[in-house]
């Protein structure tokens, strides 16, 4: 059997490294015995647990951590990467970009603004409830994305939406529409957003 999750006790801290392709509920099952074996070592220690390795969803980072805190009362640390960059993109989701013209646009759009586009567009700024993006290629958002955004609007399934934090309701790339429930669905912050097997995915 594959190694899920391997332990690392280092100088001030103890690194929980998850394997890229482990499903959750293999995780959660590995973890529940790791954590019968750290709790030995944790009797008199309080170093803080490092989790790191696979990119992990708003939900399953929750799961995990309750799981640890309910076995060891320490801090916990999700070390996953958080920026837009390329280089971050393609390393940790292993799907390549479309290289597009790139429009830049300055400045926040506010409820009733509509930005429609050839290419891919950024938006320095924030794109306000009632405001639209649509692009044929990605579309990026620095600020809050509260707005419908619409990426690969000529039907490229390959286009990625990405925002600093992502509080919108409904999301589109190609032709797939996915309705997040603000109840259900945390805040994502530093989002990133792709299609996988004809189903949208929020990173």
């Amino acid at each position: 059997m594959r190694n899920i999750i391997s332990i690392q006790l280092k100088k001030g801290e103890t690194v929980l490294k998850i394997a890229q392709g482990a499903e959750q509920r293999e995780i959660m099952q590995v973890l529940r015995k790791k954590l019968l074996e750290l709790k030995k070592i944790y009797k008199n220690e309080k170093i803080p647990i490092k989790v790191t390795g696979k990119v992990l969803k708003n939900k399953e980072i929750d799961e995990i951590q309750k799981l640890i805190k309910e076995k060891i009362d320490v801090d916990i640390d999700f070390d996953m990467p958080k920026t837009l960059g390329l280089s971050s993109i393609k390393r940790t989701f292993e799907q390549a970009t479309i290289v597009s013209e790139t429009t830049f646009h300055r400045g926040s759009l506010r409820s009733g603004q509509k930005l429609e586009l050839e290419g891919s567009i950024v938006v320095l700024g924030d794109v306000n409830s009632g405001a639209e993006v649509i692009a044929s290629e990605n579309i990026v958002v620095l600020g809050s994305l509260r707005g419908l955004a619409h990426a690969g609007a000529k039907g490229n399934k390959q286009a990625i939406i990405g925002a600093g934090i992502l509080d919108t309701v409904q999301i589109r790339i190609a032709n797939i529409i996915k309705e997040i429930d603000r109840d259900e669905e945390p805040l994502h912050k530093q989002a990133y957003v792709y299609v996988l097997d004809d189903k949208i995915e929020i990173e």
